[in-house]
């Protein structure tokens, strides 16, 4: 995907203090004011050599870039402070860096962050400077994603002696080095300025009975659709359940097509099914933007729902009254490396993972929803929400509230803020780049 989409005022407010300055900065905002957008104008568009790292491998996929633990060459689980072990390779590219990127930092830990500035102070023979003098820019929410807690009792033990929480801004690097706080406020996504406001407030924990009532008088009080809306839930099992009931109800036989994987794909975090199973009549969504833009624009986007009107040797798909022919696509896995020769950083491919860019949509789950937009949903939230920031991230896929269903009414209970979030994200000056 190319850098060729006009910034927002705002957004190239950000960019330029991203691009004019060293600072740290961190780029946040509510769903849906185009950190994403922002990301790739920077990755297109800086004139810094610049490497790009998320926390997880399909999140490393939708931006181009690499995870943390293989660029770094970290070990998995609480690193603290163990030896960091650095071949050459690792030096020269931790040290050709002039910006480290870090999207969906949320998920980061307190850890895995002292323990990138640990690994660049150690490869830039720079003890004393936060980071080893590199600039950090990093990009995420806290209202919607958390660091995943780990299992072993002994790693939690080491957290609560440790860090104040398991959170990115807890991290001890940034008693040394000042982050620039930046919060994105136009919202792209919806425009309805109720849906706006209502949205604000289960971000932050202040519904009241009358958001609460509005939300459970539109949702829950009339019938859920039959077709053309997407269930989004709470749990893995849930989703799988009710795609593979509901394509067992379709007439025919189904396809499957294998995916082809060439190269070592790190971790197995596919973008996509290794297996996709289709008949004609199944709903399903588009994980990517369309690359072949028309002079029309796209014709879908990451998060369009559509069905299945053949199946033969290619696979076309109705999205909204238009077919269209849809070729498997290619996500290519990168990873940086410095070049001697040409004196500067590059990205190679080192994996590919190739497959019709559908999965059934009957249902996905509200964290693979993650960046999507639906303009109809089910939201599932079962018997219990059960982290923060999921019913946030769910009802602000939608564009309209008149979109909204709910599969049961809400509760108080499906409100959970993070404590630390909002401890830090009050404390926190921010600015708010003009618009």
């Amino acid at each position: 995907m190319s850098g060729s989409v006009a910034l927002s005022r705002e957004q190239q407010a950000v960019f330029d203090a991203i691009e004019r300055t060293r600072e740290h900065v961190f780029v946040t905002g509510r769903a849906g004011t185009g950190k994403s957008t922002l990301l790739n104008h920077l990755n297109w568009n800086t004139a810094k050599q610049i490497v790009i790292c998320a926390p997880t491998g399909v999140a490393a996929l939708n931006v181009g870039g690499q995870t943390i633990h293989s660029l770094f060459r970290l070990p998995i689980g609480v690193i603290a402070d163990h030896v960091l072990e650095q071949n050459d390779a690792t030096r020269k590219l931790l040290n050709a860096m002039d910006t480290l990127v870090v999207d969906e930092v949320s998920m980061v830990s307190a850890d895995l962050m002292d323990a990138m500035d640990r690994a660049l102070r150690q490869a830039r023979q720079k003890p004393d400077i936060p980071f080893g003098g590199v600039q950090v820019v990093l990009f995420g929410d806290p209202y919607q994603l958390a660091p995943v807690p780990p299992r072993d009792p002994h790693e939690r033990a080491y957290y609560t002696d440790t860090y104040r929480s398991m959170w990115f801004f807890d991290a001890k690097v940034w008693n040394e080095a000042s982050l620039r706080i930046f919060e994105l406020g136009e919202i792209h996504r919806q425009s309805d300025e109720q849906f706006k406001h209502i949205l604000n407030a289960v971000r932050h924990g202040q519904v009241d009975a009358e958001i609460g009532g509005i939300l459970n008088g539109i949702g829950a009080r009339r019938p859920i659709p039959e077709d053309g809306a997407i269930t989004l839930a709470t749990r893995n099992d849930a989703v799988n359940r009710i795609n593979a009931a509901r394509l067992a109800r379709l007439p025919g036989l189904s396809k499957s097509n294998e995916a082809e994987v060439n190269g070592d794909f790190i971790g197995r975090s596919y973008p996509a099914d290794e297996r996709l199973e289709l008949k004609v009549g199944a709903q399903v969504m588009f994980l990517r933007n369309d690359v072949a833009v028309t002079g029309e624009g796209p014709r879908w986007v990451n998060g369009t729902i559509g069905t299945v009107v053949k199946l033969k040797r290619e696979v076309l798909v109705d999205v909204d009254g238009e077919i269209h022919e849809v070729e498997p696509a290619t996500w290519e896995q990168y990873k940086y490396r410095w070049d001697p020769g040409a004196k500067k950083l590059e990205k190679e491919i080192v994996a590919e993972f190739i497959q019709f860019p559908l999965r059934l949509a009957w249902a996905v789950t509200i964290h693979k929803a993650q960046g999507a937009s639906y303009d109809t949903a089910v939201i599932d939230l079962g018997a219990r929400v059960f982290s923060p920031g999921q019913t946030y991230v769910a009802l602000s896929r939608l564009t309209s509230l008149g979109g909204l269903y709910l599969a049961r009414p809400m509760r108080p209970s499906d409100i959970i803020v993070d404590e630390h979030v909002e401890r830090f994200m009050a404390g926190a000056e921010r600015e708010i780049a003009p618009r």
